[in-house]
């Protein structure tokens, strides 16, 4: 034993932050949560607990794999989102903490048939099927690779019969309607995609990030696909990126939507457009 889970905690934050890694703090304490197979909102409570050698070996070298850019989530394999673990791969966008807040917004009214266009991990769809155990959903993506890893989650989480996953460009092979649609779709733009941190660029898949031009036309296709498939009185949900709030509101108005609101993340950010059908 060569020190305690603090001593392991600390080292690992100080190399992060050296080597200018964002969020430093929150990456030292998942990757240490997952070595010691803890849930990262435990780790407090084992702080004073001996490290074993073994354990602090496999700890530095996922930091310094961190550190070399890799994202958390690709060290350990998958990532805690919303009190469950979700697998996560290179064919799909890394779940954030961020996207919680549409999350909380789904959750604060009753729904019966929700559609998650985009679905990648699955993490959306399989996170609101598993907190209201009544409710049924459809989750579609382009990606057939990101499909295969829903699946596992949905295995995982035991919603497969309550989840469908299926091989659809937005609304294409879609039937019926739903009284609640979310997405988190790839919304930067061509020039910011270029600006990208390597971390995220070089790692995560390019469709579930930018759609280039100006970043918009996921919403585009969204509100297009509407009154299709949103029941009256449903409710649609969608991330956004930084100062794309007025312009995304301002399409869901132009699809006929109504009360629109902006939910901002725990950060203060603008971070969802909602709305709803007449």
């Amino acid at each position: 034993m060569t020190g305690t889970v603090q001593r392991a905690l600390n080292q690992g934050r100080a190399l992060l932050a050296e080597a200018g890694v964002t969020g430093a703090d929150t990456d030292a304490r998942y990757i240490l949560a997952a070595i010691l197979g803890l849930t990262p909102d435990r780790v407090i409570l084992h702080l004073a607990d001996a490290m074993e050698e073994e354990a602090e070996f496999l700890y530095l070298n996922a930091v310094h794999a961190r550190i070399g850019g890799t994202p958390v989530s690709h060290i350990l394999g998958g990532r805690w989102f919303y009190g469950r673990w979700f697998e996560v791969t290179p064919d799909v966008l890394d779940p954030r903490p961020e996207t919680e807040t549409l999350i909380e917004a789904a959750l604060a009214a009753p729904f019966d048939r929700v559609l998650d266009l985009g679905t990648g991990s699955g993490c959306i769809l399989l996170t609101l099927l598993a907190e209201r155990r009544a409710a049924t959903g459809l989750g579609v993506d382009l990606s057939e690779s990101a499909l295969q890893v829903a699946r596992a989650n949905r295995a995982a989480l035991g919603l497969k019969d309550r989840a469908v996953l299926r091989a659809s460009d937005w609304f294409a092979d879609v039937e019926g309607q739903f009284d609640l649609i979310v997405s988190n779709p790839p919304y930067i733009s061509a020039a910011e995609y270029d600006a990208l941190v390597p971390g995220v660029r070089d790692h995560e898949p390019r469709m579930a990030l930018t759609p280039g031009g100006d970043g918009l036309d996921a919403y585009r296709a969204i509100a297009a696909g509407l009154r299709a498939h949103l029941a009256p009185g449903g409710r649609v949900m969608a991330e956004i990126g930084p100062g794309q709030a007025e312009q995304v509101t301002a399409i869901f108005r132009g699809a006929g939507l109504v009360d629109p609101a902006c939910h901002p993340d725990m950060d203060g950010r603008d971070r969802v457009i909602a709305a709803r059908a007449p």
